[in-house]
């Protein structure tokens, strides 16, 4: 049973919310919609509101929203303008407000944290991903639910609220391990950390499927700043040689893919044999061309990548790319949540992947 739930799905997230809806029946065994109807209309100048259009009073609400979803658009004074994470958050805010303080507990599922990459300050800079929880719990949000945050220690920024970061590794796995079983084993295959940042969860990787890992050191030119971050002059690595094994790149996301790739040609260069990436969010943000033609050319095998943030469509016709559907999980999480109970199996799931890894025996 899952009494008094209801699910706001904003904009962004909508192509998912009927398989999430059925997930969640399936654990329940009832067949429910647990989806609440609203509509999120905008002014011609661009300005926006939300209205809810049933009751949400006594109700554990679940806001669902994908702040990464660039394809959303709106008419701005009659131009098409696509929506950018700032949009999204504001969405967020209004479906919150529109709310009027009825719900009992509010829990926003924000896969891809708003802001997440701007956690911290250098120097004279904002704290966007701080100040916007430190909004959103002042509003009366109780939860906050991402996955793979980019720096975990964000959560310090609301002490009396709660953040969890999942880390969708058991997703990941059931979709890599019985594409490539036969390639799993210490002698064949090496985990690697494209950098010092991500060797946490590299490290994950490489315990559970118990192969070596090795590392990649960026270094940087801190004396210009390149689109808001300092240029990778190399890619030094440190570790096991590579020569003959096949590689699991292991990172949070993948963005441009621009230090990815230079870490497969660097790989490839020391006489690796295939390459593989797995990745929490795939944004390819500067398209899928070169993707091509290094597949083409043997450099990357095959990259796999959740659907917690948005997806280009084109990636799904790709030889290359596999997607990660992690429905499941947030249906499972609801479905705990809603109930007040524990989500720590979903924390670290150790038996799930206990009998997955028990495959590879």
């Amino acid at each position: 049973m899952l009494d008094n739930v209801g699910i706001i799905v904003s904009k962004g997230y909508q192509d998912r919310a009927e398989k999430i809806n059925q997930c969640i029946c399936e654990i329940t065994g009832e067949n429910k919609n647990y989806l609440i109807d609203f509509v999120n209309p905008r002014f011609s100048n661009g300005e926006s509101k939300v209205v809810i259009k049933e009751s949400v009073r006594n109700k554990n609400i679940f806001i669902l929203a994908d702040v990464g979803n660039y394809s959303c658009s709106y008419s701005l004074y009659g131009n098409e303008n696509h929506m950018s994470p700032d949009d999204h958050f504001m969405d967020i805010v209004r479906i919150i407000s529109a709310m009027c303080g009825k719900a009992r507990n509010i829990t926003v599922i924000m896969p891809l944290l708003y802001a997440s990459r701007q956690h911290r300050r250098k120097g004279r800079e904002s704290l966007d991903c701080a100040m916007a929880l430190r909004y959103i719990e002042s509003l009366g949000v109780n939860n906050v639910i991402t996955f793979d945050v980019h720096d975990p220690e964000i959560q310090n920024t609301i002490p009396y609220g709660s953040l969890d970061s999942l880390f969708p590794i058991y997703s990941i796995l059931s979709a890599f391990i019985p594409d490539k079983k036969d390639e799993i084993s210490k002698d064949k295959m090496i985990v690697i950390s494209p950098d010092s940042g991500a060797m946490e969860r590299s490290r994950k990787y490489a315990s559970l499927l118990n192969l070596e890992l090795g590392l990649f050191y960026k270094r940087r030119d801190y004396t210009n700043v390149v689109d808001g971050k300092n240029p990778i002059l190399q890619h030094e690595y440190i570790g096991p040689d590579v020569k003959n094994k096949n590689i699991l790149i292991v990172d949070d996301m993948l963005s441009s893919g621009e230090s990815v790739i230079d870490i497969a040609n660097n790989l490839k260069a020391r006489g690796c044999a295939k390459v593989y990436i797995v990745t929490t969010f795939g944004f390819f943000t500067a398209g899928t061309a070169l993707f091509d033609k290094l597949h083409s050319e043997g450099v990357i095998e095959k990259i796999y990548s959740t659907n917690a943030s948005y997806l280009n469509p084109e990636l799904k016709g790709k030889k290359w790319f596999k997607e990660v559907d992690i429905s499941p999980i947030l249906a499972e999480l609801i479905v705990a949540l809603g109930n007040n109970s524990s989500i720590s199996k979903l924390m670290d799931p150790a038996d799930k992947l206990k009998e997955l890894l028990n495959t590879l025996k």
